[in-house]
Formats: C-alpha cells, structure tokens, sequence
C-alpha cells in the first residue's frame, strides 16, 4: 500500500466517526418526546374499558337494588304471614271465651238456685209424708154432721180439707220448682244407678232381678241435666 492510499483511508475513517458524533449530538438536543416515542396501543384499551364501564355500572346498581328490594319483600311477606296466624289464633281465642263466658252465665243462672231448692226439697218430702199419712179409707167416709142443726163438720170433713189444702200446696210448690227446670223421678222397678240413685239398703225378693230398685224412701229430683238430690232407695239382692 502507498502513502496516497493510506491518507485517503484515514480520511474516511475520520468522517465516518465525526458523522457518528454529530448525530449522538443531535440525538441529544432532540425533546423527550421525540426521542423516545409512545406506546398508543395500551391507550386505547384505557379508551375501550372507560367506554365500556359507564354502561356495565348501571346494570350492576340495578341488579343489587332488584334483589335488595326482593329481599325486602320476602321478609314483609314473612312478616305479614306470622302477624296473619296470631291474629287468627287470637281471634280463635275470644271465640271460644265467649262461648265460655256465655256457658258460665248461663250455668250460674240456670243453677244459682240449686243450694236454696235442696233446703227446699226437705219441705216438698214432709208435704209427701203428710199426704202419705192418710189411709185413703178415712178420705172415703162420707161428711157428717156432729150436731143437728149442721153448723159444725165432722172429723172426716175437717180431715179432707186439710187433705186437700196439703196436696194443692205440694202441687203448687211442685210446680214452682218445675219452672226452675227441677223435676222428680221415681226409680221404682228400674235397674240401679249409683250416678242417680243412693242405695239405703239390700233385700232378697223372690222374683227381683238382683240390682232392681224395689222400694224409693225420697224420691230424686233433677236440675236440667244434673242431680240436685239422688233418689233414696233399696235395691233387690240375690237370693242364691
């Protein structure tokens, strides 16, 4: 190699490196934005989900003010439900205390005088004895007069009309009671019943069915459908 080509080596070396370092320089003195350029992709999928999340925001709030509300509705229904069945049960309730109230008025009125017609039976069983007491031979005489001119009555006549001032008066308080809804019965002949009947005592009787009432000493009475006194009675026994 000559000298000449030598020097026009160096020459384009020198160049070379001096255009290197004017373009460094130059990169240098360039603004921020210029040198190093953006990414505008990722941008756009910003721009993409901020416009995609003003309509998906709406939707999500209605969907938890349906099913809040729907929450909501179910407890009221829940709540109405169980006031629903109280009020029923407490409607059920005054029914029947009413019903009750009713009964017991009706029971106190119907049976307020249930002590005092005990004591009173005690009379209507003298009033029987006296009836009871006069043979029907000396109501069957006939009146006659103890002196001439027939001023005066006889036994019997005095007899007969206690007789029969007696039996109205039992009569009547009789039909006293029956106005109180208290009636008598006479058991005689029937099978004993110690709810209705008071056994006073046992006897065999040829022909008697054992437990048949063969005799009434008093005879029961009855307040509507319960026993005021039970009927005194005797009862047939076996023979055997």
């Amino acid at each position: 190699m000559n000298l000449a080509s030598s020097l026009q080596l160096f020459r384009s070396c020198a160049g070379a490196s001096s255009s290197r370092a004017l373009a460094r320089s130059a990169l240098r003195n360039l603004p921020p934005r210029l040198s190093h350029p953006r990414r505008y992709y990722s941008d756009d999928k910003a721009a993409e989900q901020s416009k995609k999340s003003p309509d998906q925001e709406p939707a999500t709030k209605e969907g938890d003010v349906s099913k809040e509300l729907t929450e909501k509705l179910k407890a009221k229904e829940s709540e109405v439900a169980d006031l629903k069945s109280r009020l029923q049960y407490l409607q059920a309730d005054y029914l029947n205390l009413q019903r009750n109230a009713a009964k017991e008025k009706e029971q106190a009125r119907d049976f307020a005088i249930t002590r005092f017609a005990s004591d009173l039976l005690e009379t209507v069983d003298v009033l029987s004895i006296a009836l009871k007491s006069v043979p029907h031979t000396a109501l069957a005489q006939p009146d006659a007069d103890s002196s001439s001119n027939g001023t005066t009555k006889s036994h019997a006549a005095h007899l007969k009309d206690l007789h029969n001032g007696i039996e109205i008066t039992n009569r009547l308080l009789l039909q006293t009671l029956a106005k109180f809804h208290i009636k008598s019965f006479d058991p005689t002949g029937e099978v004993f019943d110690p709810n209705l009947h008071e056994a006073l005592y046992q006897a065999p009787v040829p022909g008697k069915t054992p437990g048949t009432v063969i005799d009434t000493q008093k005879i029961g009475y009855m307040i509507k459908d319960r026993v005021l006194r039970a009927a005194q009675v005797g009862v047939a026994q076996d023979t055997s």
